[in-house]
């Protein structure tokens, strides 16, 4: 028998049509429903395996309010929709469908939608346990090999760290008949890197004296029962005034206390502190609760293995906003899972991207990269599916697509914004069925690939506005994963500017002698339309004009153009930055060159007071188009 189905629909044509092509594929339907109080009667009476829903509705509740009880029961349920605006379609984002199929649709379209949406339900449960199970094993094996309780609490973070995020992990024994608890924590201050806080750290940053770790009666962690304090509930943070304490030292916005009580009248309190509110949910505790984190020596011993993510070291940055997209890629990179990468350019989309296929069982089969904005629309078919010989006028040979070349490996489509309507219809049927058929071909081919995509456009808006599919939104949208912009993770800044100041001091052959702390505040202070890259732009352009003997310094102020360009250029885009940073390095290249009277080598040369090899300083004026009657009077 079947998988159950209710549907909830109140167009009589399309549920009665639904209805029959189910029936004939071998589904149970359970009834249809017209209204969410008819559904919610429904459910009472039998649970299905699926729903299928309208968002649309007859009476005053729409279909995504039915999906948020859908969900609290852990009932699988896929959207249907003539249309939507970014306002219906952020609400039903918010509640997690397990597809979306956009009316009208073919009939291989819906069957095959709900057998990925049973899949991924499926999937998902079946997940969840072997989480949960790997994850207790792993923290045995800690508990059994590790006596020291110091590495034991770093050992239980790095493990812990990608489920349930944190930027301070605290634990609080209370031993038995003493008023004297026993705290210690692990601040986050790295993708992988942690520094201890004991007693006498906490001291020091505090200012506070050894009696703060004297609790009364009165004081004592009485949680017994995990509770979250999401920032809203901060007044019931008084009875403990010493989790305050290291609240309030490193600034945390929300918190998860999970309690471990042991038969001898010990207990255990984990604390996980998050700069961000709202950070934690009952998903977080219904993980703690299944496994069994003791902190007591267990009696079966075996290795553990801790992930190791040595794959981000060249990713720069600690910021929390970036670490939690680390944690991220880390947590997807093992399945199959598509992932939408989301941020503005210049944030490093495609470094994730890569990390993700890295860190895959994938590693090793190929990476291919597509970049849809570049392919003119008339080949994007060809490119990605590949054609017969004689296909088309050009077509002289068969020849494989990007697809076909990512078979068995990853392919990343970025810019997935910029895919014309016409090819994401035939890009969903691929994402869907798992095969291509080439350009003038008519055999199918099936391909086991993981998919990638990345944008710079708010889909939603382009959804709304009816430039991007809705249901190739949803399908692309398993696991999306936002890059914050620069200007959201400034306290990087130095970092990311120290490694491109030395990445390009031994390129150009110059000695490394740091960044002045006037340049250092005025990047600072400015907004980077062009994020990273445009800082790697203007570091490379420091060190060029660099005379090699003192720390860098910036040779005009970041965001101004130069008085030569004031008024002729709009800075809206990227590129726009860039052609105000050519002319920059162009107009201080030829007034080096006027001073010199068009000298370029030896001694008092441009290149000598330039400090740069003669030949690069030729090759900028060539890339620049410097022309001898630029200088020359």
């Amino acid at each position: 028998m079947g998988n159950k189905i209710l549907i909830v629909e109140d167009e009589f044509v399309v549920a009665n049509d639904l209805r029959l092509i189910l029936e004939q594929a071998g589904y149970q339907i359970l009834g249809i429903a017209t209204s969410v109080e008819e559904a919610l009667e429904s459910l009472q009476q039998q649970k299905p395996d699926l729903v299928l829903l309208d968002i649309m509705l007859e009476g005053e509740k729409s279909g995504i309010e039915l999906a948020r009880n859908l969900r609290a029961q852990n009932i699988a349920f896929v959207y249907l929709s003539a249309n939507s605006n970014q306002k219906i379609l952020e609400e039903a984002k918010a509640t997690e469908p397990y597809g979306f199929l956009v009316k009208p649709f073919r009939q291989k379209d819906l069957l095959i939608t709900l057998e990925i949406a049973w899949y991924r339900h499926k999937y998902s449960l079946e997940s969840k346990f072997r989480q949960a199970g790997l994850l207790q094993e792993q923290l045995t094996a800690i508990d059994a090999e590790t006596t020291d309780v110091q590495q034991r609490l770093l050992k239980i973070a790095v493990l812990l760290q990608s489920h349930i995020p944190f930027d301070l992990l605290v634990s609080v024994r209370r031993p038995i008949d003493t008023e004297q608890s026993e705290d210690m924590g692990y601040l986050r201050i790295g993708f992988n890197e942690y520094q201890f806080i004991g007693q006498k750290e906490l001291i020091t940053i505090a200012g506070s004296g050894k009696n703060v770790f004297s609790i009364s009666s009165d004081d004592v962690y009485t949680e017994t029962e995990a509770v979250i304090y999401n920032g809203t509930t901060e007044e019931k943070r008084h009875d403990n005034p010493l989790q305050k304490l290291w609240s309030s030292c490193f600034h945390m916005a929300s918190s998860l206390v999970f309690p471990v009580l042991f038969n001898d009248g010990q207990s255990l309190h984990y604390y996980f502190h998050s700069r961000q509110p709202g950070m934690y949910n009952n998903k977080h505790i219904d993980l703690l609760k299944q496994l069994k984190i003791s902190g007591h020596n267990a009696v079966n011993k075996s290795a553990v293995k801790l992930p190791d993510h040595s794959i981000f070291k060249n990713i720069i940055g600690n910021h929390p906003l970036l670490l939690e997209v680390l944690d991220l890629t880390a947590q997807v990179a093992p399945y199959t899972t598509s992932v939408l990468i989301l941020g503005e350019s210049g944030t490093g989309k495609e470094k994730i991207a890569q990390s993700i296929h890295a860190l895959s069982p994938r590693k090793n089969q190929p990476f291919i990269k597509v970049n849809c904005a570049a392919i003119p629309s008339a080949l994007i078919e060809s490119e990605l599916f590949g054609h017969e010989k004689g296909a088309f006028t050009g077509a002289i040979e068969k020849r494989k697509g990007k697809f076909e070349q990512a078979n068995g490996g990853t392919i990343f489509l970025d810019e997935i914004g910029e895919l014309p309507l016409a090819m994401q219809v035939k890009l969903l049927r691929v994402l869907q069925e798992k095969e291509i058929e080439y350009v003038g071909g008519s055999m199918l081919k099936k391909l086991n690939i993981r998919i990638i995509a990345a944008t710079n456009q708010n889909l939603e808006k382009e959804v709304a506005a009816g430039n991007f599919r809705l249901d190739l939104y949803y399908r692309l949208n398993v696991f999306p994963v936002t890059l914050p912009s620069l200007k959201e993770r400034k306290s990087d800044i130095p970092a990311l500017a120290s490694f491109f100041a030395d990445k390009f001091c031994k390129e150009f052959n110059k000695e490394y002698k740091g960044i002045s702390s006037a340049m250092l505040v005025e990047m600072s202070a400015y907004h980077w339309p062009g994020n990273i890259r445009e800082l790697e732009n203007v570091m490379e352009q420091s060190v060029i004009l660099h005379d090699g003997i003192s720390p860098l310094e910036l040779k005009r102020s970041l965001g101004n153009l130069p008085t030569g360009l004031s008024g002729k250029v709009n800075i809206e885009t990227l590129e726009d930055v860039k052609q105000v940073q050519r002319e920059t390095e162009r107009e201080y290249i030829i007034s080096i060159l006027k001073k010199v009277q068009g000298r370029i080598r030896g001694i008092n040369g441009a290149a000598e007071l330039m400090n740069i090899k003669p030949t690069t300083l030729e090759s900028k004026m060539e890339k620049l188009k410097i022309k001898s009657e630029d200088f020359k009077s």
